[in-house]
C-alpha cells in the first residue's frame, strides 16, 4: 500500500522517506549495503568532496504500473554513467553489480512511497557518490561513499507537459569543452545556478546554453538535454560540454522506432528558426515541451514549436516514453528492471 499523500500535487521536492542505503569504500575495498533511518552522514571537514568537488550523482525513476508492479528504467545505463563520472575526477568507481543492488534495495525499502499508478508522480531515486577521505593538498581521496536515497516527485517544472519559455543568455557557461560538462557532477549544476535564477526572474523556466567556445552553438538546458524537430527529423546538439541523457538516448532510440530520423550533430542558434518543435529532456522532466527561446543579449526571439500546445512528434515520445516506464506497453529494448 501506499502513504496518504496528495500524489497529483507532489512538487519536485524532497519528502523524507524511510530509509536510504549506505556502501563505503575503505582499505581499498568497497563494503557491505547498510540500510540507515538517518539524513545526516557524518563527514570529516577535510573530506575532499567539501574541499576539491570530487562527487558524482545520478538521477533516476522507479514507477507503478496498473498490474502493480515496481519498475526502474535504465538502471544499467545510470551505472555506467556513475563509473564514468567517478573515473573523470579520480574517485573510486562503484561496482556496477553494487550500485544497482543498493538502487533496488533503497526502492524494496521504501515501497510505501511508491507514488500510485496515473497520479502524474513518481519515485525518484538520488545515488550519491562522495570521496570522503581527508586531503589537505590537492589529491583524490583514498576512502569514499555510496548514498542512495528514494523520495517521492511531481514534475520538474510545474508547467508539466506544455510549452515553455526558456533564455539565452551568452554572458554564461555551463561548462567548457573538455572539462566536466560530460559528467554528472555537481559543479555543473552549481555552474548554472546563477544564470538558472536569472531566467526564472525573467519570467522563463530555464536557460539554454550557448557552446562556451564560439558562442555559436546550442549545448544544452542547465538540468535537460535540448532537442528539436526540423523536417521530421530528430536533431539533438553534439558537443563535448554536454551530459549524455540516458532520457535524450531513449528518445532517440524511439524516435527511429516510429521511423524518424536522428541526427546528433552541432546545431548553430540560428537553425532555431527553422524547427517546428522543441523540447528539453531528462529523467527529472522526461520532456518539457518548449514554445519559444528568447536570446536575451540579442533581442532575437526564436518560436520553436509553431503552435500553442506541445507538436505532434514530440506528444507522440513523450506518452511513447511514459508508456513503457508504467507498463502500458511493451518493453522491446529491455529497458526495465523489476523490483521483485
Amino acid at each position: 500500500m501506499s502513504k496518504s499523500i496528495d500524489w497529483k500535487n507532489l512538487s519536485f521536492s524532497y519528502t523524507k522517506t524511510d530509509y536510504n542505503i549506505r556502501c563505503y569504500y575503505r582499505d581499498g575495498k568497497w563494503g557491505e549495503l547498510e540500510v540507515s533511518s538517518s539524513e545526516n552522514i557524518d563527514l570529516h571537514i577535510a573530506a575532499t568532496c567539501l574541499h576539491y568537488g570530487q562527487e558524482a550523482f545520478e538521477g533516476l525513476k522507479a514507477f507503478k504500473g496498473k498490474d502493480g508492479k515496481i519498475r526502474i528504467f535504465r538502471l544499467d545505463e545510470n551505472a555506467k554513467r556513475m563509473v564514468r563520472s567517478a573515473e573523470g575526477i579520480m574517485m573510486q568507481p562503484i561496482p556496477v553489480e553494487i550500485f544497482e543492488a543498493a538502487v533496488i534495495k533503497a526502492v524494496k525499502m521504501n515501497l510505501e512511497w511508491v507514488p500510485p499508478y496515473e497520479s502524474g508522480a513518481s519515485l525518484y531515486i538520488r545515488p550519491l557518490l562522495i570521496g570522503t577521505g581527508p586531503k589537505v593538498g590537492v589529491a583524490p581521496a583514498d576512502e569514499y561513499l555510496l548514498l542512495v536515497f528514494v523520495t517521492p516527485v511531481g514534475p520538474y517544472f510545474k508547467e508539466g507537459f506544455r510549452l515553455t519559455n526558456v533564455a539565452v543568455m551568452h554572458n554564461f557557461d555551463r561548462a567548457a569543452p573538455n572539462g566536466t560538462g560530460h559528467i554528472k557532477v555537481g559543479g555543473n549544476y552549481a555552474a548554472s545556478l546563477k544564470a538558472g535564477a536569472i531566467s526564472k526572474e525573467k519570467g522563463y523556466s530555464t536557460t539554454l546554453y550557448l557552446d562556451s567556445k564560439e558562442k555559436k552553438y546550442i549545448d544544452e538546458c542547465g538540468p535537460a538535454n535540448f532537442f528539436g524537430i526540423k523536417n521530421g527529423v530528430y536533431i539533438t546538439p553534439e558537443s563535448k560540454s554536454i551530459l549524455p541523457s540516458i532520457t535524450n538516448m531513449s528518445l532517440i532510440q524511439l524516435a527511429q522506432d516510429l521511423g524518424i530520423k536522428a541526427e546528433r550533430r552541432p546545431i548553430p542558434i540560428e537553425e532555431l528558426a527553422e524547427l517546428s518543435e522543441a523540447g528539453a529532456c531528462g529523467t527529472a522532466a522526461v520532456i518539457t515541451p518548449i514554445g519559444w527561446v528568447d536570446d536575451l543579449d540579442t533581442g532575437t526571439s526564436y518560436q520553436v514549436t509553431r503552435g500553442d500546445v506541445p507538436g505532434p512528434i514530440t506528444t507522440n515520445l513523450y506518452n511513447t516514453l511514459r508508456a513503457i516506464q508504467y507498463g502500458d506497453i511493451e518493453d522491446k529494448h529491455g529497458w526495465i528492471k523489476f523490483v521483485e
